[in-house]
């Protein structure tokens, strides 16, 4: 069993065990809590794959958050988002220390934790099986490509966004993954008709993403 001393954390393992793990870590939203993506193992309904489920370090009002957030036209901390980057670096470290190959580890997340797992996709020193942002923008867009790592463009990114989306506007954050796109980032942008959730088609199509690494 996988297990973190660096965050509250769920681990859900695989339903089909084998001798290699394949990891999907989950990065919740802001406000959220691991308690909010219980539902994801099922309805993703890929047995091969174990979860850790883990909460952001920040208390938010019930809930938690990855870095400060004062609402629309207020500053997000930069530093906040540096100091959760560091501390799922020192994550995929401990875990490896358990045996978890940074190859057979996925992150998955949403909203906030879109931006942490892309934000730790193009900046972590070795290849992840796969990362998915849902609903979520680019954070200090500004840095890139200078602080890509050495292996960001054979990371392998899907990230989906609705038209919809009050909270994260279309537009601002489809523009920026078509930037990173530019710079050579292999991202496969899916778009659907929805607002600030996650729908049946779109959870179909990650299913099918996580399967396909899986089968490489």
């Amino acid at each position: 069993m996988l297990s973190t001393r660096l965050f509250t954390h769920r681990y859900v393992p695989a339903r089909l065990p084998s001798d290699r793990e394949r990891l999907i870590i989950v990065l919740h939203g802001l406000g959220d809590s691991l308690h909010g993506f219980s539902f994801l193992p099922q309805a993703l309904n890929l047995p091969e794959f174990s979860y850790l489920l883990v909460n952001a370090p920040d208390d938010y009002y019930g809930g938690f958050s990855w870095y400060d957030f004062g609402g629309q036209g207020n500053p997000v901390s930069h530093a906040g988002i540096r100091r959760s980057r560091q501390m799922l670096f020192d994550l995929l470290a401990e875990l490896e220390g358990q045996g978890m190959a940074a190859s057979d580890t996925y992150l998955f997340g949403f909203s906030q934790g879109c931006l942490m797992s892309v934000d730790v996709g193009l900046r972590y020193p070795k290849v992840l099986g796969g990362i998915c942002g849902v609903s979520g923008y680019v954070g200090l867009p500004e840095e890139y490509p200078e602080q890509f790592s050495a292996v960001a463009k054979q990371q392998r990114f899907l990230i989906t966004h609705g038209t919809g989306d009050p909270m994260v506007p279309f537009g601002p954050a489809a523009g920026q993954y078509a930037e990173l796109q530019k710079a050579g980032i292999a991202i496969d942008f899916r778009v659907y008709d929805k607002v600030h959730t996650i729908v049946e088609d779109e959870l179909d199509e990650i299913r099918e993403w996580f399967s396909a690494l899986r089968a490489q």
